[in-house]
C-alpha cells in the first residue's frame, strides 16, 4: 500500500482510500452508504445536521468534516448500529417538529431529503411534541421563493449559491432559536434562472423554490418515490 493510502473499516469491512479525503467520500468510494443532510460534492463541508455521525475508534465523530489522515491508518469505523441508527431517526424527528413541514403540498415531495429520511428510519409519529413556529415567507425577490417553515439550517445555500465575486446571496440571521435563513434582496436581483434552480436543486427541503415554474417532474417519478433513500449510495451524491 502507498504511504498515500488510508486503511481503515466499516463496520467490519475493509476500505482503502486516499489521505485527504473526508471519511463520508472516503466511505462513499468504498460502496458504503454514510446517511446525511448537509453534505454537498465539491463544497467545504460543515458538519450542521449530524446526521453521518459515526464512531471512530469508539468516539463520536461527523463523517464529513473527519479527514483521512495518517491517524486513521488502522481505524475501526462504526456506521450502521442501532445507537447511531437511532440517533438519527431522532434528528429527522427534531427536524420535523421543529418546523412546519406539510409535504403533500410541497414542490419537493418526492425529492425532499428530509422526507426521504423520514421514509428511510419509518417515522410515523414523532416522540416530540411540534412546535409549529410563526415564520415568514419571503416572495420579495425575482426568482426565489424563500420558505423558511421549511428550513433544517444546513448552510448548503450559504456554502454553495454565490456570484462571480464569491459574495453568497444567502445567510443567517439572528442567534440560537431566532435563527434564521436571509436572501441577500439587492443581491438577488442579479441571480439567474440556472442559479435559481442550482439553489433549489441544492436545498434538501423545500425552503428554496425557483419562481415561474412549478411541478417539473410529477408525484410518483421523483428521486425517492421508487427507492428509499441510500438504496444506492451513488444516486444521492450530491
Amino acid at each position: 500500500m502507498s504511504d498515500n493510502k488510508i486503511k481503515f473499516t466499516i463496520d467490519g469491512k475493509e476500505c482503502i482510500a486516499d489521505e485527504g479525503l473526508d471519511l463520508w467520500k472516503a466511505a462513499m468510494l468504498n460502496g458504503v452508504f454514510i446517511p446525511y443532510l448537509c453534505h454537498m460534492k465539491d463544497v467545504v463541508p460543515s458538519g450542521s445536521c449530524r446526521i453521518c455521525t459515526v464512531k471512530v475508534n469508539g468516539r463520536p465523530m461527523a463523517a464529513c468534516t473527519t479527514p483521512m489522515t495518517k491517524d486513521m491508518n488502522g481505524a475501526v469505523v462504526e456506521n450502521k448500529t442501532p445507537q447511531l441508527e437511532e440517533m438519527r431517526k431522532m434528528i429527522v424527528e427534531l427536524l420535523f417538529v421543529e418546523g412546519n413541514h406539510f409535504c403533500p403540498s410541497c414542490e419537493k415531495s418526492g425529492n425532499c431529503e428530509l422526507q426521504g429520511m423520514a421514509y428511510r428510519y419509518q417515522m410515523m409519529v414523532p416522540q416530540f411534541s411540534y412546535n409549529f413556529p410563526i415564520r415568514k415567507v419571503d416572495a420579495s425577490t425575482p426568482k426565489i421563493f424563500l420558505d423558511r417553515n421549511r428550513c433544517i439550517q444546513c448552510k448548503k445555500c450559504i456554502r454553495a449559491i454565490k456570484d462571480e465575486q464569491g459574495r453568497s446571496y444567502f445567510a443567517f440571521y439572528n442567534r440560537g432559536h431566532k435563527l434564521e435563513i436571509h436572501i441577500d434582496h439587492e443581491l438577488a436581483t442579479t441571480m439567474s434562472d440556472e442559479l435559481a434552480q442550482a439553489a433549489m436543486d441544492g436545498c434538501p427541503v423545500g425552503a428554496i423554490l425557483k419562481k415561474g415554474k412549478g411541478f417539473d417532474t410529477p408525484i410518483g417519478k421523483r428521486k425517492f418515490d421508487k427507492e428509499p433513500i441510500g438504496t444506492e449510495f451513488l444516486n444521492v451524491t450530491k
